[in-house]
């Protein structure tokens, strides 16, 4: 059954997704008892944009081992996409519980927060995935939004240079990066941030509001 998991997980890495479909249903059909099949399966589905689908093969999974904490981070993947975030939160807190310490498990739990309107929450979240992975872009970029939610302008103004320098087509964080300089009054390299950000994005309309702004100030100061 190993084999035809991994040969979904390949036919899923390159987006043959017919294909990882029957690996996956095969692996199930094999062995109905073990989960990892329904696990790979509702994966699947949310790949391709079905997360209710994906549902019952997560369910399956957690009545086949109710310890299977990659189930209860698939399942709360597809309670995510589906908009229903405090669920989603508490099968991300479960997989944690049961043994999940990776970034992207507490990157999801801090997007999870996030929608909830619970800034510290997620806060903790972010950090931690940072923590776990500093190559996690964009966990860190949530985290440098999250610092400059309480005001932490200083602490968030350097996870988003951090953003920018480790991925330069990264738009929103140069943009953030004219906020920061704008909120210390420093219009022009708020404007030089403001444009990069548009050169990345040339539909960045909180970047072009942004010039706006810093124009409209320098002519009532003239």
């Amino acid at each position: 059954m190993q084999e035809l998991i991994e040969q979904g997980l390949e036919h899923m890495k390159h987006r043959r997704y017919e294909e990882a479909a029957k690996s996956f249903n095969d692996a199930i059909e094999g062995d109905p008892s073990d989960p990892v099949g329904y696990t790979n399966f509702g994966n699947l589905l949310i790949a391709v944009k079905q997360p209710e689908r994906a549902i019952p093969f997560y369910e399956k999974a957690v009545e086949l081992d109710d310890n299977h904490a990659s189930a209860a981070f698939g399942f709360g993947n597809a309670l995510y996409e589906l908009g229903r975030y405090q669920d989603a939160l508490g099968q991300f807190q479960r997989a944690v519980d049961l043994g999940l310490n990776d970034d992207d498990v507490f990157y999801m739990t801090g997007m999870s927060l996030t929608h909830l309107d619970k800034t510290t929450g997620a806060l903790a979240a972010f950090q931690r995935a940072v923590e776990l992975n500093g190559e996690d872009i964009a966990a860190r970029f949530q985290y440098g939004l999250c610092l400059a939610r309480i005001g932490q302008v200083d602490m968030a103004e350097s996870q988003f240079q951090h953003v920018a320098d480790k991925d330069p087509k990264h738009a929103d964080a140069f943009y953030n990066l004219g906020v920061a300089a704008l909120y210390r009054d420093h219009d022009d390299k708020a404007r030089a941030y403001f444009h990069k950000a548009l050169s990345i994005q040339k539909d960045h309309l909180l970047a072009a509001n942004g010039i706006q702004q810093i124009d409209q100030r320098e002519n009532e100061q003239n």
